[in-house]
């Protein structure tokens, strides 16, 4: 049995401490897609920790968690982040598993990165110059390093025989940035990462599975920025979707049961692209100011606006959701009125789809307004102590996408969390 948590959004919806809460009710935490441009925020004991690789399952005891070969995989952020977590008392090399077919980032897989958005000029579409787009362009074009080659006698010929067709696209570039700290830093992370236990990771997952054990499939990103159906080209180079699952485990779709959306109670979105109910106003500016809404990964501002029905039930419908966290209510608590998205202008035509190509067109959203609750919420436990102004809200979200709001998180903590049923 396979459930999955994933961002029904354009990322940073707060994914991480949704896993955490969620973990102790399963044997094994697995990340399917994705890379280092994630940014999972967890409060564990009070301290705040960003993960970027590592599933957030890996502070619970007796959870086994599984880095899927849908992932790629940067050895050093992986080495600094296993630092962090070892210094907080769990060590990895215990509970974490990496799939032998989880490709590689390498130094010049960033390098690449880096000298492509360069070259787009005012065109840039965000990158976190991480080198995922990279990784991800030499999967499909069948030139990548896999987890699984570390164990081969033949690696580093093969890393060289890589790094000479990346140099010659650098020079394409013209990028004469000095990369060898870079390299240095690669080499000695590898050998960190031949300590961890690497495995056939569909084996291992459909081992679990057979055995009765519970897999939450943990997402990156979000469903906006998938490669197929998010707002392209502005988007990741995965599958960020539910069809993600299946493809970045190797599990089958029969096995996955729940669906586990989630959603800012407003919408916020990093770097460029569509983004049609956002707020370049002091509105906006106070969305981003009371919900801190800077990039865990980049530090970049975020930029913020109303929730957007169209986008998210459109999320809802491709990955199959059944049911929703809202998170980040807590923010709203001290706005006098707020706004919904219903439906766009496209072109002065009234839609409840998304377009094709939101480039391409002008698109107005056309809102409708609530009264604000006006209430702190941050220590509400219960649903019945929500405030009815707040309840109007959500029972209208509900009403438009036909899926529950199951859960609303009231605050960063573990314990901030109001289950609705």
């Amino acid at each position: 049995m396979v459930d999955v948590i994933l961002g029904l959004q354009w990322g940073d919806e707060g994914k991480g401490k949704i896993v955490d809460y969620f973990a102790p009710s399963y044997d094994v935490i697995a990340r399917f897609q994705g890379g280092p441009n994630a940014g999972h925020t967890l409060y564990v004991d009070g301290k705040k920790v960003v993960l970027h690789q590592i599933p957030s399952g890996v502070f619970h005891q007796g959870i086994a968690n599984l880095i899927g070969n849908g992932v790629v995989l940067d050895p050093v952020t992986l080495r600094k982040e296993a630092q962090k977590v070892a210094e907080m008392g769990v060590d990895c090399r215990k509970n974490l598993f990496v799939s032998e077919r989880t490709h590689i980032i390498l130094p010049t897989h960033r390098a690449l990165d880096k000298a492509s958005e360069l070259s787009k000029g005012n065109e840039k579409i965000g990158s976190t110059l991480k080198g995922i787009g990279p990784a991800y362009m030499d999967k499909t074009g069948r030139n990548g390093l896999r987890v699984g080659d570390l164990l081969d006698k033949n690696f580093t010929s093969q890393y060289i025989k890589l790094r000479l067709k990346h140099q010659r696209m650098l020079d394409s570039f013209h990028f004469n940035e000095d990369i060898s700290e870079w390299e240095e830093e690669f080499f000695e992370a590898l050998e960190f990462m031949r300590e961890l236990t690497i495995v056939n990771g569909e084996y291992f997952i459909n081992d679990k599975i057979s055995k009765g054990a519970k897999v939450l499939a943990e997402g990156a990103q979000g469903s906006m920025l998938d490669v197929d159906f998010g707002t392209f080209p502005f988007v990741t180079s995965s599958s960020t979707t539910t069809s993600g699952v299946c493809s970045g485990l190797g599990v089958p779709p029969q096995k996955i049961r729940e669906v586990i959306g989630i959603s800012k109670a407003y919408c916020t979105r990093v770097g460029s692209g569509p983004f049609p109910t956002e707020l370049e106003n002091e509105t906006g500016e106070e969305l981003r100011k009371l919900g801190s809404e800077f990039g865990a990964t980049t530090g970049r501002p975020r930029r913020c606006g109303w929730i957007d029905l169209v986008a998210l039930k459109f999320a809802c419908m491709i990955n199959g959701v059944t049911q929703i966290v809202m998170t980040k209510a807590d923010v709203l608590d001290s706005f006098e009125s707020l706004s919904v998205c219903e439906s766009y202008m496209v072109n002065g035509e009234a839609k409840k789809e998304v377009p094709y190509q939101m480039l391409k067109s002008v698109i107005e959203p056309v809102l409708r307004s609530f009264p604000g609750w006006k209430t702190d919420i941050t220590q509400v436990k219960n649903a019945e102590d929500i405030p009815a102004l707040m309840k109007n809200y959500i029972d209208h979200i509900n009403a438009y996408l036909g899926v529950e709001i199951s859960y609303v998180s009231n605050g960063p903590g573990r314990d901030q969390i109001i289950r609705m049923k």
